[in-house]
């Protein structure tokens, strides 16, 4: 691809970057925003750039938020002896948009894949452990995705539990074999929540 501008082909090259973006979609982005009046562009430019500054880290589930805990793990009302584990904050948001789970969240911020270099140590494998040991948890909801990285962190959680007085179960597989949860329908989602199973059960399946 021939550029007629260096700052146009460098503008091209980090936007493709981006996960699921090819150059010929950066392209049409960045030509997209050079159409635009100037203060859209910075309004862009300062929503990132704020977000990189600003963002943090709940300190108790790992997810994404504006202040040290979380507004889902700071809320009273929701059930504080249950747990769904997942991998980021796309699938709190698919689970929360179903309406039908009202426990809280432990976000790994990823899943075990060795072909990545993801090993456990890399997870927030261990606070979810000291959090099952605590005493104060009464179940832990495996809600990754099924796929084999997915179900290799499970196994792995599962197999670091043992000895620990704790009710483990996952979802039920409404949600398809390799799908992410994040593509999943609400409704879908929600009943596999409902219908979740003791995970024993579903390493025998």
């Amino acid at each position: 691809m021939e550029f007629s501008s260096r700052l146009l082909e460098a503008a091209v090259y980090e936007m493709s970057q981006l996960p699921g973006i090819g150059k010929r979609t950066a392209l049409r982005l960045v030509l997209h925003l050079l159409r635009q009046p100037t203060s859209q562009t910075q309004h862009l430019v300062e929503a990132l750039s704020t977000l990189r500054q600003d963002i943090k880290f709940c300190t108790k589930c790992h997810s994404i938020s504006d202040v040290e805990i979380c507004h889902i793990c700071s809320n009273p009302s929701r059930v504080q002896d249950v747990i769904c584990v997942v991998e980021d904050i796309r699938d709190v948001m698919a689970i929360e948009s179903t309406s039908q789970y009202r426990g809280l969240y432990h976000v790994l911020g990823g899943k075990i894949s060795p072909m990545d270099g993801i090993g456990p140590q890399d997870l927030h494998i261990t606070s979810l452990i000291e959090k099952a040991k605590s005493g104060q948890i009464n179940e832990l909801i495996f809600a990754l995705s099924a796929t084999m990285e997915g179900d290799t962190t499970n196994f792995y959680i599962y197999k670091q539990l043992n000895g620990v007085q704790i009710k483990t179960s996952t979802i039920a597989r409404g949600i398809g074999v390799n799908d992410e949860l994040e593509y999943a329908d609400e409704v879908t989602l929600g009943r596999s929540i409902i219908n979740r199973i003791p995970f024993e059960n579903a390493i025998k399946g």
